[in-house]
């Protein structure tokens, strides 16, 4: 039987080892991607939903979120099993996740207002337990396998590819079963579409889990040590680092979510493009552009800091996206979307470098690695910026009289109203993201020095299991 000190010894992480691991992000991005790009055109256009009930049933989902995703992730960090801290929930939630991928698109056509909402508030909730459980597991395992800022930067650039591909088939690859996103006779065709991703992600989760999870032996007493649930959400949101940092995530998620929730009626009523496809290429072109400017990216990561490197890619949406105030055509389109795809790669890149650095910071404090109870919460947050993205389309649907579907009552105002949701909504949540960061306290110096001290404190945790035995 092999030693702990033989499987520290063999611990390596590779590129191959990497490239498995980016399957893990190329099937969590599949999944919330198609979730967020297509759930809120299916359930508003093509099902019928009122806006309002929309509203509410997401209302009703983050008040779930804000119980589960903690929770899950304190447990995470707090179990301890012959397969590791997060293998075990990975596993278990391969098959659920998949399945409600199918559901999300099944709904009981022609049934009353009350019953299409049930339907639609249980399949959500069902989603976000299963699909949390793999997102902040397979998630934690970054800070984890990559410790310094260079490997994590380079780590990084590789998932990040992965995560724009993935992007690239969770925008195009439904056009290629809904001719047209916003046309009820279409309804059917969701349902073969979230069949088609259901199998990629599973494809994809069986690769990471047979070649590119890997959890290190020095860490695998921490659980012991782990604080309760209460305790860890005090330890979590006293940190000035963490709550800057979400703050600067809610913005980024919240202006991407929106960005892409709307292109499809965006892309129809302001564009005038009716064809699924072309509107999928804009979304493509976009992804081609991200991948392309992430070894960008990278180099600005290693020269000024992970702190300036997320102000600089908030910020630079305040330009990138102000031509959807004032675009009305396919071409012009396609050259806007290009464009945003810079400020997508920054903010694809810095997010799993920045909260890395947060948990380091967070084990020179407490001694012990809380990657779940982190991302439990950095989970929450996202969910609660899809929560705000709903009301903030509720609020201005409302307010332009298209609170129930009517392709054939467009006004100058429900073309504002969508210029609005592409642009300023964004751009505030993103200059407030830049604001936020002025205060995070890991500058790049910083980053070095906890790289220095976790190793050996890692070292330290090494000496003391080998000691154990």
């Amino acid at each position: 039987m092999k030693t702990n000190k033989d499987k520290m010894d063999e611990y390596s992480i590779t590129t191959s080892t990497t490239i498995a691991y980016g399957f893990a992000n190329f099937a969590d991005n599949s999944i919330q991607q198609t979730f967020n790009f297509l759930l809120f055109t299916f359930y508003y256009a093509v099902v019928g939903l009122n806006v309002n009930l929309i509203t509410i049933g997401f209302i009703i989902w983050s008040v779930w979120n804000s119980i589960n995703d903690p929770i899950l992730g304190s447990i995470s960090d707090r179990t301890t099993t012959r397969w590791g801290r997060r293998k075990p929930y990975i596993i278990a939630s391969i098959v659920p996740t998949c399945v409600i991928m199918i559901l999300l698109w099944t709904p009981p056509r022609g049934s009353s207002q009350f019953t299409i909402f049930l339907y639609f508030l249980i399949i959500i909730i069902l989603y976000d337990t299963f699909y949390t459980m793999f997102n902040l597991n397979q998630m934690s395992l970054f800070p984890e396998m990559y410790t310094s800022l260079e490997e994590r930067s380079k780590a990084n650039t590789i998932l990040q590819a992965t995560t724009v591909f993935a992007l690239m088939i969770a925008f195009i690859s439904p056009s290629i079963f809904i001719p047209q996103f916003d046309n009820p006779r279409y309804f059917t065709e969701y349902a073969y579409a979230g069949l088609f991703i259901a199998v990629i992600v599973a494809i994809s989760i069986i690769i990471f889990i047979k070649y590119g999870l890997k959890e290190r032996i020095e860490f695998s007493k921490d659980p012991e040590s782990a604080p309760p649930f209460f305790k860890s959400l005090k330890y979590s949101f006293k940190n000035k680092a963490f709550v800057t940092y979400i703050i600067a995530n809610f913005g980024m998620w919240y202006s991407f979510g929106l960005l892409t929730a709307m292109t499809p009626l965006y892309g129809s009523f302001v564009l005038g493009i009716k064809d699924s496809r072309l509107l999928s290429l804009l979304l493509g072109l976009t992804f081609v552009s991200a991948t392309l400017c992430m070894p960008i990216w990278q180099k600005i990561s290693v020269k000024i800091g992970v702190k300036k490197g997320i102000m600089l890619a908030l910020g630079s949406l305040l330009f990138t996206a102000f031509p959807f105030m004032i675009i009305s055509n396919f071409i012009a389109g396609v050259i806007v979307y290009a464009i945003a795809g810079f400020t997508l790669s920054g903010m694809l890149f810095f997010r799993r470098v920045t909260l890395a650095a947060v948990i380091d910071d967070d084990e020179l404090i407490t001694g012990v690695r809380r990657e779940g109870g982190f991302y439990g919460v950095d989970a929450l947050v996202t969910k609660f910026s899809t929560i705000f993205i709903f009301l903030t389309i509720g609020m201005v649907f409302n307010s332009v009289g298209w609170a129930i579907f009517d392709p054939k009552g467009t006004t100058e105002e429900t073309i504002f109203g969508l210029r609005s949701l592409m642009y300023i909504f964004p751009a505030i949540a993103s200059a407030l993201g830049v604001l936020a960061m002025c205060f995070f306290p890991i500058t790049k110096d910083r980053y070095h020095e906890l790289t220095e001290k976790t190793t050996e404190l890692h070292e330290e945790k090494k000496r003391r299991i080998i000691s154990s035995e």
